[in-house]
């Protein structure tokens, strides 16, 4: 009954903008931490931006200053606005809620998965 649903994933040009979108349902949405991670085939996942119920929030190194995470909570929604994207932004972005609010990208916290949206940048 608990479900995250991802979507939005697109392929766009170098330098352009995207937002992806993760609605939530089945638990108690406000008392969740909801983050975004990302992962390539072969590689470790990665921790992108989390946003607290109280919509307080923390960016990786690596999308600061371009990538801003928000949530609806009206809608039980969860937004990624990634902005000056570049090739190495390619990658399957999944989204994940965890109880309590906190700013951590350590996968264990987040209980519940959506099944990802596929970002491509191209050069």
């Amino acid at each position: 009954q608990v479900q995250l649903v991802e979507s939005g994933g697109d392929s766009v040009q170098s330098g352009g903008s995207l937002r992806v979108s993760c609605v939530a349902s089945g638990f108690t949405y406000v008392d969740f931490s909801m983050v975004w991670f990302r992962q390539a085939p072969g590689k470790e996942r990665e921790g992108v931006a989390v946003v607290q119920g109280n919509c307080r929030t923390t960016y990786a190194e690596s999308v600061k200053g371009r990538f801003t995470i928000s949530r609806d909570n009206a809608k039980n929604t969860v937004y990624l606005q990634m902005n000056s994207l570049k090739p190495e932004d390619t990658v399957m972005y999944y989204c994940a809620a965890g109880r309590g609010w906190w700013l951590y990208f350590n996968s264990r916290l987040y209980s519940y998965w959506g099944q990802g949206t596929q970002v491509t940048v191209s050069s």
